[in-house]
């Protein structure tokens, strides 16, 4: 099984911080946060795809044609031009496996809901938060299937938020993302077609943390070493 990476973005939330480096190349807690998100990749998972773009020389430095025994296959995303841009760029490389596994280099994740997720053939990980109105917000349906995502709303109607981890088959690819924000095409545009023709089931994840600012980095160290992590 494959999995895939965006990691092309400038991290512009979390200057100064990546003026001199790549977000996934910023250090929480003494590891960069791409090596944290590879530590909780499921055993099964052989090869990565990783979307680089910004100072991405750096990443190709680090990571190698191998990191932690999965191989790195790099993608390159020229332009930011969103997250469903992103995705395609990695056809060729998805369009012949059973399903595959998406993530963004942005957060730290617990290993046990990720593993979970791998385990259906199409998934997403969802974290439940007091307020959720800054993330995307899935509404299930009474069978536990997602019935849509909500973008940052005013009034959520759930507490269950989007942590960018999915489970996709090819069939992703038949969508399309027609909305342009900011000169960008974004996955959830492709993602709320998909789930209209196929059922995604929720994991809730075990252990989830945003990195967007740099106090998020402080709480994100406050966490790990006052906390236990599960399946670590």
């Amino acid at each position: 099984m494959k999995a895939v990476i965006f990691a092309a973005g400038e991290g512009k939330r979390l200057h100064p911080l990546t003026i001199e480096r790549p977000k996934p190349l910023v250090e929480v807690a003494g590891k960069p946060l791409i090596q944290h998100i590879w530590e909780v990749l499921p055993g099964g998972i052989d090869e990565v795809v990783v979307v680089v773009g910004y100072k991405r020389e750096m990443l190709r430095d680090f990571l190698g044609e191998e990191f932690l025994g999965k191989k790195v296959t790099y993608v390159e995303q020229d332009e930011p031009r969103g997250t469903a841009d992103a995705l395609k760029l990695c056809k060729s490389h998805l369009e012949n496996e059973e399903k595959f596994l998406l993530m963004y280099a942005d957060d730290l994740h617990g290993k046990d809901g990720i593993a979970r997720c791998a385990e259906l053939d199409m998934a997403l990980l969802v974290h439940y938060v007091d307020d959720p109105r800054s993330f995307g917000v899935v509404v299930l349906n009474a069978d536990g299937t997602i019935r849509c995502i909500d973008e940052k709303p005013e009034h959520p109607k759930s507490n269950l938020a989007v942590t960018g981890v999915y489970v996709l088959t090819p069939e992703i690819f038949n969508y399309e993302s027609t909305r342009v924000r900011n000169g960008e095409h974004y996955l959830t545009d492709m993602i709320e077609e998909y789930i209209r023709y196929n059922p995604m089931h929720v994991i809730e994840s075990d252990f989830w943390v945003p990195i967007a600012y740099p106090h998020d980095i402080d709480r994100a160290e406050e966490i790990l070493r006052g906390l236990p992590r599960a399946g670590k």
